[in-house]
């Protein structure tokens, strides 16, 4: 083996584990047809993934650091708190629309150039959201920041395959992602501690500075190559005529958006319904994190061994821990647990719907990679605005727990339809993996029989 495999190998053996969003871009690594030959940047392989990583990070902590400070803004620009969840919607609707949107216009433009234009407009979406001095344009500025989400990990899975090489592209992007993971861990518990010791607008100021590092990183870093060059992804639109897709994408805007409602509301249910300190919020948020991590752990698992029940299991667990937080949450023994299961539960289940949608449509690895965003940030949208309606009618800030129980009971509903009405709605794959098992569980009855 030669030195270049080699290091291959170390990249993914120390971090084999790290697999958030691995499986909905695995098709779009694979994709990936031309791999980087130039000796210099191969040598920078590790700083190269480093740059696309920093980038995630801070994505992610900009993204769930809203919620960690939402009570900060809420009184700075004198709003409630049910009001100030608009700012959450606002940039999930930055990442719905600019998911698919961007991914589509700017399908022809080198993945460098991309991923440059799309960290500056982060940062400008962070740095405005700094400036804002009113509801609305907090929520324009947040709605700019979120644009950029799902084109930055597109064109990031593209970049970390081109530069490893072939078949190790899965676990290249998840060393990506991993800046995603270490922000919902220490990301948005240190920048909601850092907004509570500053103020929230020192907030979005750190993260727009961390990302003109990670703009920097990626100017030094990423190849400056025209192998990188984009291509059309047109033809992948004929995959949203698939009833399956959309199947599969309602589900999880319904189910996994019990999260949002959940995590949208910590500050306010650890100070106000917990009676604890405001310094005990990043801890809670943290772990929320931790949860989250050890059940796309687990979540992994349940989506290769059981390509159906993953969201069933996870979903069928975060009901009864949602039901027990929302009915005694104000008791700290149950409140910590609950969050890091709630996490845990939610996130278990998440794998198997990435597999799912892109066993839908694996010609369209590049739409349904931004349509998966797209999805996910529904749930976003739609975990906010349920908690926000309930408390806001005055029913307590547990409501916002009961909230998301709602919403994850019609996500198992939904799919549980799909399921028992709509064999055509099930992934080829899975059906023809279902006759198999069918066939050799009939040949070994008669066998026994004989």
């Amino acid at each position: 083996m030669n030195q270049s495999n080699l290091d291959s190998a170390a990249i993914h053996t120390d971090l084999r584990r790290v697999n958030l969003f691995e499986k909905i871009y695995q098709p779009q690594c694979d994709a990936v047809a031309v791999h980087c030959s130039i000796p210099d940047q191969q040598r920078k392989r590790r700083l190269t993934l480093f740059a696309l990583a920093l980038g995630s990070f801070c994505i992610g902590t900009s993204e769930f650091a809203s919620m960690g400070i939402i009570q900060l803004f809420s009184a700075d620009l004198g709003i409630g708190i049910p009001e100030a969840t608009n700012v959450i919607t606002a940039y999930a609707a930055g990442v719905i629309i600019g998911a698919p949107l961007i991914t589509l216009a700017a399908a022809q433009l080198n993945r460098r150039t991309l991923l440059l234009c799309l960290i500056s407009l982060f940062i400008v979406g962070n740095l405005l959201s700094a400036a804002s001095a009113n509801l609305g344009f907090l929520m324009l500025a947040r709605f700019i920041a979120g644009m950029p989400q799902g084109a930055y990990f597109g064109a990031g899975a593209v970049v970390a395959s081109y530069v490893v090489g072939p078949g190790h592209s899965g676990k290249a992007f998840a060393v990506v992602m991993m800046g995603l993971t270490i922000a919902t861990i220490v990301g948005s518990p240190l920048a909601t501690f850092l907004g509570q010791t500053l103020g929230w607008r020192e907030t979005y100021v750190a993260v727009a500075c961390v990302a003109g590092l990670a703009l920097l990183s990626l100017v030094l870093w990423v190849p400056r190559t025209a192998e990188l060059k984009g291509g059309p992804v047109i033809q992948e639109l004929s995959a949203l005529r698939k009833p399956g897709v959309w199947g599969v994408m309602l589900v999880a805007a319904t189910g996994v958006a019990s999260i949002f409602a959940v995590y949208t509301f910590i500050g306010p249910i650890v100070t106000d319904t917990a009676r604890l300190g405001p310094g005990i919020i990043p801890i809670a948020l943290g772990l929320f994190g931790l949860g989250m991590t050890a059940g796309n752990l687990i979540g992994g698992r349940l989506a290769d061994n059981y390509p159906t029940r993953g969201i069933i299991v996870g979903f069928g667990c975060a009901l009864v821990v949602l039901a027990v937080l929302a009915t005694a949450g104000a008791k700290t023994a149950i409140l910590f647990p609950g969050l890091l299961a709630v996490g845990a539960a939610m996130m278990a289940a998440i794998p198997t719907i990435q597999v799912r949608l892109t066993r839908f449509a694996p010609e369209a690895p590049t739409l349904m990679g931004a349509m998966n965003l797209a999805a996910l940030n529904v749930a976003n949208a739609l975990g906010a605005w349920a908690g926000g309606l309930t408390v806001g009618e005055g029913y307590g800030l547990l409501s916002a727990v009961w909230a998301g129980f709602a919403l994850t009971l019609l996500g198992l509903v939904i799919y549980a339809i799909t399921l028992i009405q709509g064999r055509q709605l099930a992934p080829a794959r899975n059906r023809d993996a279902d006759a198999d098992a069918r066939s050799r569980l009939l040949s070994k009855t008669s066998i026994a029989k004989e």
